[in-house]
């Protein structure tokens, strides 16, 4: 099982939140094998990163996987520290995006991958929005943290 995340840059974290994710994080994945996708950029992703780290750390059956939009240099200058952050780094055959485009493409890839989408979107703009609204087209399950239900779609 693979799990996704989007969300803002700006977001600030909160423990309600916290909670709620790793209580989803229980009901879906119910003792599976899950490697949980994340992108590495902005508050979201931090916080997205610290529950998927205290789900693993109760569970063997998880890994942390960044997945990069870069290679080369932006790569090379970040690799020691993604590599104590995460378990796995993969990068998705971007070579012909152009590179204004590697985060947009590399995040439909990640959609495209997973089985589920974990959102925090509260603005109808912006990359985030784009990757919601990418998975709610593409009919992958997702839920929207900012809503307040936190039920899946």
């Amino acid at each position: 099982m693979i799990i996704t995340f989007c969300g803002h840059s700006s977001y600030e974290s909160n423990l309600g939140d916290e909670k709620r994710l790793l209580g989803l994080f229980e009901q879906v994945i119910r003792g599976e094998q899950v490697s949980f996708y994340l992108g590495g950029y902005g508050h979201f992703d931090c916080f997205a990163r610290r529950c998927a780290r205290k789900y693993q750390e109760n569970h063997s059956n998880a890994e942390l996987v960044f997945v990069t939009p870069y290679l080369g240099k932006w790569l090379d200058e970040r690799k020691d520290m993604l590599e104590k952050e995460y378990d796995k780094i993969v990068y998705p055959e971007l070579e012909c995006v152009l590179h204004k485009f590697a985060i947009l493409k590399r995040n439909e890839w990640m959609v495209n991958q997973a089985d589920y989408v974990v959102a925090y979107v509260r603005t109808h703009y912006g990359g985030a929005y784009k990757t919601l609204l990418y998975a709610h087209k593409h009919k992958r399950p997702y839920i929207n943290l900012y809503q307040g239900n936190y039920e899946l779609y």
